[in-house]
């Protein structure tokens, strides 16, 4: 057992495989004084008895970025540490059983070729001829994957561990953590159990890779880390005579997935409806435990599968196995570092995936540590998304019975949460519900998505094809574009900037000019130091000393953390105000009479041009209106107290019924923005993104003396854009768009759709994408034939740089 220093730069909590990648990859950039205390046996939670699929494609370009890295290190580990892991590029087979998973499958396949990936659609009889044990009555198509693979999970971390201890980290079993001493926002020692002994071990920083214990090694740092333990069910057959090295298979339409390893077949699922564990914690002995067997749960699957590959029927059984695993709210990892605190990194809850996502998630993390800033957008998987009550213990039972099954259910686009809904509501909800509102969820918020006719069911049908409210958004663009809409927006996040240093806080953290008069409104981007964007935001200057700052819905944690990370010795107090104030955006040509009717106030161009605020008396009550526009239109967002939120609601409401107003929804406001080509944060600019490469550059005043990121604007001024962020329009009205579909210039892939919808007004699916254009002028670029890869299928787009609707933003300021 090594003995422990007194002080460690580092000290990583938890032996399971990401713990010990993180500590290899720490070790790798030449940190000294790395600790990684396990509190059992190395793997003795989880990564044991994981299956061990290392597959390379993923939902985005970087979390495939890193399943292929991690692809790569394995292969190499055991020459650089003489432990074996077992790597074998074996390949990969998905089935599809329907039309829609088929869809999803050829879908992803143009993903993967964006990405680089190497991918293969095969129809049924060429399945078959790649695995021939397979039943494929019923299978309407797959993707072939050869460089997909499959390891030994317990000796891939081993290998890491070593690799770790070889560049002089501290590698310690049998170390429980037992209390983490913090001052303020930072963790200043952790105390320790070994053998009867007990120690205290100061600290830079630790990083909690605890997997099923992260949520109650969060609470311990005082960090929120959003995971719940399910079972997990496979079985392993007896040895079966004359079986091959097979291709990994995976039967999505069954919940099942098939592993050849050493002459038998591991048969494992992700059942739809999943039995989460350990409600009342882990027991405190637990160590390579198995939990007990649950036949009756796991027997829809196993007689699925015996009719898919009948040899299962003649084979064995030679285990039964049902172990724990972690899973996060929405199947995505955990990352980086916690909000609460300014010295806990986070790296947890890897639904399933922690053998494929380790070597990438350790050398991310690390390259972030190291920097003090990430290495590339890393938002998919950063902690930061998850939102406070997302850490309640009632909320994660009920999520994660839905979670695991998710990850082999369809994909569908639009697809919504089922579980563990309900839990924060606008002051409309129910105003809402009650005039066919169907609603989606997005950070634990409830959001009206769309308005159901009155004949129609208020509930989603999934498709890959046209889904059953594809026309109720065309009429709800329709509206905002010929008339009047209104739609809620009280979800979006709201922070407040005040005190005696506003002004120059707000001058030094975001690129626009905030030395505006009370009342002006600054649209503007949070910048890096490599003029990345980290947060696209609206500014208003409420007073000589205060600021509202609205951001989405889903990153109002993440900016305010931002903002609170760089606030140095400015004098302001940031606060959350998002639950105090109810926003309904008034929309349309006609938004202006709809106002007028419901108020006194002046909303002409001269009292309230566009871009500014001002409060007014609204029916009987009060609020304030920003004239301020994400669909395109004259319009103006309505903020008001929220005990007076039904008031508001009701008055614009019922005056509205004279004029044909519309109730709208997050889809309209998504399909009106495209067609306007307005930015979607986390999608068309992330915090890898140049400011000005995205097009925003009319954002960012470099007159300003100092800025983040405002060197990199200056360079990037000076030397030219490497890409640029690209409109598409398909000439074609009939196929739809999503995202990450390829777009090819002049016949060559350059890229990928960051965001994709159909753009009801415009009559046809609208994209945006980056496009490489080094040296190039604009004309240059859009003299080239571009086409959108849809499913293998070349389709023809228009290419613009100015929005397709509207170029000159005149709708907005008449």
């Amino acid at each position: 057992m090594p003995s422990l220093p007194s002080h460690a730069r580092v000290v990583i909590i938890g032996g399971g495989v990401i713990g010990c990648s993180v500590a290899y990859h720490l070790a790798k950039l030449g940190w000294t004084d790395v600790v990684l205390l396990e509190r059992k046996q190395l793997t003795s939670g989880t990564t044991w008895h994981a299956a061990g699929l290392i597959a390379q494609l993923r939902a985005t370009a970087n979390m495939t970025k890193l399943a292929k890295y991690s692809q790569e290190l394995y292969g190499n580990l055991e020459d650089e540490t003489g432990v074996a892991t077992g790597f074998k590029r074996v390949g990969s087979i998905t089935v599809a059983l329907t039309e829609e998973r088929r869809e999803e499958l050829s879908r992803s396949a143009g993903m993967a070729r964006a990405f680089g990936v190497e991918i293969e659609e095969i129809s049924p009889s060429e399945i078959k001829s790649r695995y021939a044990h397979l039943n494929i009555d019923g299978v309407t198509g797959g993707v072939y994957l050869p460089k997909d693979g499959q390891g030994d999970p317990a000796n891939i971390a081993l290998a890491l561990a070593k690799g770790a201890r070889n560049n002089g980290a501290i590698v310690a079993e049998r170390t429980k953590v037992t209390k983490i001493n913090k001052t303020g926002r930072r963790v200043q020692s952790v105390e320790w159990e070994q053998g009867g002994e007990a120690g205290t071990m100061t600290c830079d920083m630790i990083v909690n890779c605890a997997g099923m214990w992260g949520h109650e090694v969060g609470r311990m740092a005082g960090v929120n880390v959003p995971l719940h333990a399910c079972e997990h069910f496979y079985i392993v057959t007896e040895a079966i005579a004359g079986l091959t090295q097979m291709p990994v298979l995976r039967v999505p339409d069954e919940c099942a997935y098939y592993k050849e390893d050493a002459g038998k077949i591991l048969l494992g699922a992700f059942e739809p409806n999943a039995k989460p564990w350990a409600m009342k914690g882990i027991p405190e002995d637990f160590e390579f435990d198995q939990l007990p067997e649950d036949f009756d749960h796991f027997e829809p699957i196993l007689e699925a599968a015996v009719e898919r590959m009948p040899m299962l029927a003649e084979a064995g059984i030679h285990t039964f196995f049902n172990g724990p695993e972690s899973f996060t709210p929405d199947d995505a990892y955990h990352l980086g570092l916690a909000p609460e605190m300014d010295n806990v990194w986070v790296a947890a809850g890897f639904n399933s995936i922690g053998i494929q996502s380790a070597g990438g998630a350790g050398m991310a993390l690390s390259q972030w540590m190291d920097a003090g800033e990430k290495p590339f957008d890393l938002g998919d998987v950063d902690i930061s998304r998850m939102q406070p009550f997302q850490g309640n213990k009632t909320y994660l039972f009920e999520r994660s019975k839905e979670t695991l099954g998710l990850l082999y259910a369809d994909h569908f686009p639009f697809r919504q949460k089922a579980t563990a809904r309900g839990v924060r509501r606008t002051p409309f909800h129910q105003h809402l519900l009650d005039q066919g509102a169907v609603m989606g969820e997005l950070a634990g918020w409830e959001r009206a998505n769309w308005f159901a006719d009155e004949r129609q069911t208020p509930a989603y049908e999934y498709s890959w094809k046209r889904q059953n409210f594809f026309g109720n958004v065309a009429a709800e663009v329709n509206a905002i574009r010929t008339n009047v809409g209104m739609y809620d927006m009280s979800s979006f996040g709201k922070i407040r900037v005040e005190g005696h240093d506003a002004q120059a806080f707000m001058n030094y953290i975001g690129g626009g000019d905030y030395d505006v008069p009370v009342g002006k409104i600054v649209y503007t981007q949070f910048l890096n130091s490599r003029a990345g964007i980290e947060a696209d935001v609206t500014v208003t200057r409420l007073s000589e000393t205060a600021y509202l700052v609205v951001t989405p819905a889903a990153t109002r944690l993440a900016d305010q953390t931002w903002m609170q990370r760089h606030q140095g010795a400015f004098n302001v107090v940031i606060t959350d105000v998002t639950a105090g104030e109810g926003v309904l955006a008034v929309m349309g040509p006609n938004s202006r009479k709809l106002l007028e009717a419901v108020s006194p106030a002046d909303f002409t161009n001269a009292s309230n041009p566009f871009g500014t605020a001002q409060e007014i008396e609204i029916g009987m009550g009060l609020a304030r209106v920003h004239r301020v526009t994400y669909v395109g239109e004259l319009g103006w967002e309505v903020y008001m107290s929220a005990d007076m939120a039904g008031h508001v609601f009701e008055t614009l409401h019922e005056a509205g019924q004279d004029m044909s107003l519309k109730l709208c929804g997050m889809h309209m406001m998504d399909a009106a923005r495209m067609e306007k080509g307005f930015r979607h944060f986390g999608h068309d600019i992330t915090a890898e993104d140049h400011v000005l490469e995205a097009g925003l550059g009319f954002a960012v005043k470099t007159d300003k003396p100092d800025f983040i990121g405002r060197d990199a604007v200056l360079r990037k001024r000076e030397a030219g854009l490497d890409k640029r962020l690209v409109q598409f329009k398909l000439t074609d009205p009939e196929p739809l768009l999503y995202h990450n579909e390829p777009i090819l210039r002049d016949g060559a892939t350059v890229g990928y759709l960051s965001s994709g919808g159909y753009g009801h007004h415009l009559g046809s699916a609208v994209g945006m994408g980056y496009v490489p254009c080094k040296g190039e002028s604009v004309a240059e670029l859009l003299a080239s034939d571009f086409e959108i890869d849809v499913m293998g299928t070349r389709v023809k787009a228009q290419a613009q740089l100015k929005p397709l609707y509207d170029p000159k933003s005149e709708r907005v300021k008449v």
